[in-house]
């Protein structure tokens, strides 16, 4: 089953691209830049080559982001599992995410923000968002009537199974990746 998008959504999907290499322009080289915005632009985790040439960025940061990315779908499932126990019915016929199009589209954004937040992370760039893009993002989710505390919910899902797995020493050096996109998508219009 596909869903079936307005020609204003249409437009907004490749306005709403939320990260923003800008802000390590001063940190990092152009090379390295060119790997982030080269790997957002096919909508993908860094790959363990484009990782080892992050040389401007610290060695704990690179394999952090490796480990999460290696681990996408356990944390995406598992912030999946959450937002169905908190909503069991938002993918049934009458919820906010029917049908079954409607879900997969959601938790698709699950791994897009886990991938997003990985290149912050890997960066060491805890601002890795686009003022601009998430203005569009915001618009493509009132667009498409995307409910916000679910998301939300969610990015909050992905963070408690990301860090979980990450080790406790680390947890508090790595939270604010996860809270600046939890910030940023909160405070978007309902």
């Amino acid at each position: 089953m596909n869903l079936r998008l307005s020609e204003k959504a249409k437009e907004l999907i490749p306005k709403a691209r939320i990260v923003n290499c800008i802000a390590w322009e001063s940190s990092h080289s152009p090379a390295e830049m060119q790997l982030l915005q080269a790997a957002d632009d096919g909508g993908r985790y860094l790959t363990d080559e484009d990782l080892q040439q992050m040389h401007s960025s610290e060695a704990a940061s690179v394999n952090t982001a490796k480990f999460l990315r290696d681990n996408a779908t356990d944390i995406v499932s598992e912030a999946r599992e959450q937002v169905l126990a908190q909503y069991p019915n938002i993918a049934e016929p009458g919820g906010d995410l029917y049908p079954p199009a409607r879900a997969e589209a959601c938790w698709r954004d699950f791994w897009h923000f886990l991938r997003c937040i990985t290149y912050g992370i890997a960066g060491n760039c805890t601002d890795f968002t686009s003022d601009e893009g998430l203005h569009y993002m915001n618009l493509l989710y009132q667009e498409l009537g995307v409910p916000l505390p679910a998301m939300v919910l969610g990015l909050e899902g992905i963070k408690a199974a990301s860090l979980k797995r990450c080790e406790s020493g680390d947890r508090a050096k790595l939270a604010p990746y996860f809270d600046h996109l939890i910030e940023k998508l909160s405070q978007f219009s309902h």
